[in-house]
């Protein structure tokens, strides 16, 4: 699962996908609360519908950014600086819009 290389096509399309599921998963939680949005907002913006979402995809999207940045010839481990505020995900996203690496690296053969 956070073996190999990704293309930043996959990464992205995948990122839209979880967008439009977290979306639609909030959606869903609204109306489970008969649109009260003041106690859907003092729920994070959220119910048990999109954590279990969220829980069942976490380890899934965690795959696809690891592999792409592996595709750029970055440890996986670099998806940790994540955690650091603002600058972190500033980092990430720059790394997951660099191009791949034309040749094979550590991590596998290009996948273009």
């Amino acid at each position: 699962m956070f073996k190999g290389r990704s293309r930043r096509s996959e990464y992205w399309f995948i990122q839209l996908f979880l967008i439009i599921t977290n979306l639609a998963a909030a959606a869903i939680d609204l109306a489970l609360m008969n649109g009260d949005v003041d106690r859907f907002i003092a729920n994070g913006g959220g119910g048990i519908v999109g954590l279990v979402w969220i829980l069942a995809t976490i380890l899934p999207a965690l795959a696809v950014l690891v592999r792409r940045l592996h595709d750029t010839g970055k440890s996986g481990w670099w998806a940790l600086i994540g955690l650091i505020p603002f600058a972190g995900g500033v980092v990430l996203f720059v790394f997951s819009v660099l191009d791949s690496t034309a040749e094979e690296n550590q991590y596998g053969a290009p996948v273009k």
